[in-house]
């Protein structure tokens, strides 16, 4: 058999390694436009921030000990069509610029995902950046190294860990959001608190702006500064666009493969396409909230490798379900910790559920131990069923403990009162006697009757 991979990142990579171990006489090829394969994005910002030196840590398998293997990895080619008819791909040698086609009994899409860029003047100037490769990290930090002034354009994950990596490194950041504040995945309540931390523990060195745009860049050659829709200016020796991401799904969509309704690749579960023998995974595909059981587009990480393995067991004629997701996250401002979990109420609500929620904050450990924080925790639940549909938490204490506690007890759609019931470790160092998920589910019992 012959299976070929489109992308070889997260996805991709995992397919392809799953695939061989199961067909250890399968032909198996990897096509990426990257310089690198199997590397992790996520680990990104932690490298820019100087957290740790080497890049090649961030590499998890070479395209050498892919080989090694069995596995032919094809880095700088760019797949620009797929013929199902003819259950072949045109690849192109970015290299050399000569295309060929490639047979495939089995086809795994793994295109990942591209960071959206908005239209905005003058976007040719140097040291403005877009966070996705390995080069685009090792660009950043280079670049961060030698600025004063940094504008993040966008108020999302990434751009949250860019600002920490930056303010460690006594960088003076603006930071220009479109929404009214910056974390827009959580609730506004939660959101508000986030924004207000970390301008407390910026040092000075932080501003926001919050329901504004970039809509042009200033300088000559290299990024002088920037103008905003509402007519601010700031300059800046450098800047990154971190606006979001969009799935790439062009050469899925020419082949004529189904596009869901969140506009990355429909698939099953099962990770199969609209057509026989093309499967796909990671970010490029649409995914199923298991709370609501609606379509949604969450590009993780670990999403992408658990979908890559599905998406190589079936391909090699096995049979695994991928069920859906929960949006389960967590990322950290220096001593924050922010998490979250399942349906946010104002997502709930647009789904048409009539939301009840709490929000408590309380100390994640006995109050006289030394190393003792606050959590901030939201829960959500329905109010006819009492079933929890979603948990925020942040906090310099353990908020994501609370969180995955949450998700497991969403899988089994839990109600208010099955989380009162549930037993959780205790003792001073770890939890409170009666830990803030029980205190939140007595209040939210108490409002929802």
């Amino acid at each position: 058999m012959k299976i070929l991979i489109i992308g070889g990142v997260a996805a991709g990579a995992k397919a392809a390694a799953k695939a061989k171990r199961l067909l250890p006489d399968a032909e198996i090829h990897i096509y990426t436009q990257d310089r690198h394969v199997s590397y992790s994005s996520c680990g990104l910002p932690y490298y820019i921030a100087h957290d740790f030196e080497d890049w090649h840590k961030l590499i998890v398998r070479t395209a050498e000990e892919f080989e090694k293997s069995g596995i032919y990895v094809h880095t700088q080619y760019r797949v620009n069509k797929i013929l199902p008819a003819d259950k072949k791909i045109l690849v192109k040698d970015l290299n050399l610029g000569v295309c060929s086609f490639k047979e495939y009994d089995k086809l795994i899409i793994a295109t990942g995902s591209v960071p959206f860029v908005p239209e905005i003047r003058n976007r040719e100037l140097k040291n403005i950046f877009t966070v996705r490769t390995l080069e685009d990290g090792i660009n950043i930090r280079e670049a961060m190294d030698n600025a004063r002034n940094i504008t993040i354009i966008g108020g999302g994950y990434i751009a949250v860990e860019l600002v920490e990596a930056f303010v460690k490194n006594k960088k003076n950041v603006t930071l220009i959001e479109s929404s009214s504040f910056i974390m827009p995945a959580f609730d506004e309540d939660i959101s508000s608190l986030i924004q207000s931390f970390i301008l407390e523990n910026s040092e000075g060195l932080v501003k926001i702006i919050n329901d504004d745009t970039v809509t042009e860049f200033a300088g000559e050659e290299f990024v002088k500064g920037v103008m905003t829709q509402n007519g601010f200016g700031f300059e800046c020796d450098m800047a990154v666009i971190a606006a979001g991401v969009r799935p790439v799904t062009d050469i899925a969509s020419d082949a004529g493969i189904e596009l869901g309704s969140t506009g990355a690749i429909k698939v099953n579960s099962r990770m199969q396409t609209s057509i026989p023998d093309i499967y796909a995974c990671g970010d490029c595909v649409e995914k199923i909230n298991m709370v609501s059981n609606t379509p949604v587009w969450v590009p993780l990480g670990s999403t992408a490798n658990k979908e890559g393995r599905v998406a190589a067991v079936n391909a090699c004629g096995g049979v695994e379900d991928f069920e859906g997701i929960l949006g389960s996250a967590v990322l950290r401002y220096h001593a924050l910790n922010m998490s979250m979990t399942g349906l946010t109420e104002k997502a709930a609500q647009k789904l048409g559920y009539d939301t009840v929620s709490v929000v408590i904050t309380k100390r994640d450990k006995a109050g006289y131990m030394p190393e003792v924080q606050n959590v901030t925790l939201k829960l959500v639940a329905d109010r006819r069923s009492h079933r929890i549909l979603g948990a925020q938490a942040i906090g310099c204490g353990d908020a994501d403990k609370r969180v995955n506690t949450v998700s497991v007890g969403l899988l089994s759609r839990m109600s208010v009162e099955d989380l009162l019931d549930v037993d959780l470790t205790y003792a001073p160092p770890f939890s409170t006697s009666i830990d803030i998920l029980i205190s939140a589910a007595r209040i939210l019992k108490s409002k929802l009757n």
